[in-house]
């Protein structure tokens, strides 16, 4: 019962690959090495279980049907967690087309891929970003998601239709995770965690959007893989309570399709974010107090309650103990 995993040099999905192969399975990773950040970041976190004898690794490109068709006929994996992406809602502003062949695209070739070599369980990365210009929070999965504020929540909210699609015309059973600002060891040094960590240590002030007034459910990464992994194990299932003259958006009573939030219940602010970091760091952040960035939204809180119910899902680690194992791995890491 091999499991692909996509975005295995990624920082959610090489930390999911080292949990899956702790517990004995048999794991195929995809990913292709692509510079958008560090390569050499990407090649040390693949580093970490390259050489384990239950791992075998694909360098390809989702936007390559071949490539992917090839993998799924010759590696035959029974269960796909779907993590890889093109990251950066400032690379989508400027770089769509490249974003659309990977996000939409890409996704579409795994999609075919399960429904062709008889996939038990597709589990997909969306987003908390699909909430867009909704302000009711917490953030509840039935809550619109119909105004998306910039192009990487529509590529995932159309990701969530796809799955939606397959998983009823070609009885896949498909589970979407929309994760909430995930952080921690061997993150993408395009996060605010890691561009504030350098420039701290650097003596270079910080970029702080809407004068630090942002709040964000912040979440580990041990929280968010303990969550994917739990959802693997259970298959998505068609909800027979389901009521079609008041749709469910997050289940579905015509497909083995459910959506859940995943991240961390209690919201942060930005500006106690830094405040820990700079306890970690022993040093003070100078502050650039900047305008909110168009696309971004003011806040996000998670409604993990439906994931709770579910798999058992409760995350444990909060911002200081996971701000100060960030930095332990940075200083190792970076010397």
């Amino acid at each position: 019962m091999s499991i692909l995993v996509t975005g295995t040099a990624g920082f959610i999905g090489s930390h999911l690959a080292l949990a899956l192969l702790g517990r004995g399975e048999q794991v195929i990773g995809l990913d292709n090495l692509n510079d958008y950040y560090d390569v050499n970041l990407k090649k040390a976190r693949l580093a970490r279980f390259m050489g384990h004898p239950a791992y075998t690794h694909v360098h390809a490109d989702l936007a390559d049907r071949a490539a992917v068709d090839a993998l799924f006929a010759t590696r035959q994996p029974r269960r796909v967690v779907h993590l890889a992406a093109q990251a950066g809602v400032r690379y989508a502003a400027e770089n769509p087309h490249v974003y659309v062949s990977s996000n939409i695209t890409g996704f579409l070739h795994i999609l075919e891929g399960c429904r062709h070599h008889n996939i038990t369980h597709l589990v997909y990365a969306s987003t908390s970003s699909i909430y867009g210009a909704n302000t009711r929070m917490p953030f509840a999965e039935q809550y619109s998601t119909e105004h998306p504020l910039t192009l990487y929540a529509a590529s995932k909210k159309a990701n969530e239709m796809m799955a939606h699609s397959y998983a009823h015309l070609y009885a896949i059973p498909c589970t979407g995770l929309r994760f909430f600002t995930v952080y921690g060891p061997w993150g993408r040094p395009d996060m605010a965690l890691f561009l504030f960590t350098k420039a701290i240590l650097a003596g270079q002030p910080i970029p702080v959007f809407n004068h630090g007034q942002h709040t964000r459910s912040f979440t580990y990464i041990d929280d968010i893989v303990e969550g994917i992994v739990r959802v693997l194990d259970q298959p998505a299932q068609c909800d027979t309570g389901w009521d079609s003259h008041n749709p469910d958006p997050a289940a579905s009573g015509v497909a083995a399709y459910r959506v859940y939030n995943i991240g961390n219940r209690e919201p942060v602010a930005l500006l106690r974010y830094i405040e820990v970091l700079e306890q970690c760091l022993g040093r003070k952040a100078q502050l650039e107090l900047l305008p909110l960035q168009p696309g971004d939204v003011p806040d996000t809180s998670a409604d993990v309650s439906a994931l709770a119910s579910a798999v058992g899902y409760q995350p444990q680690v909060n911002v200081e103990q996971g701000v100060a194992r960030f930095v332990e791995w940075y200083r190792a890491y970076y010397g």
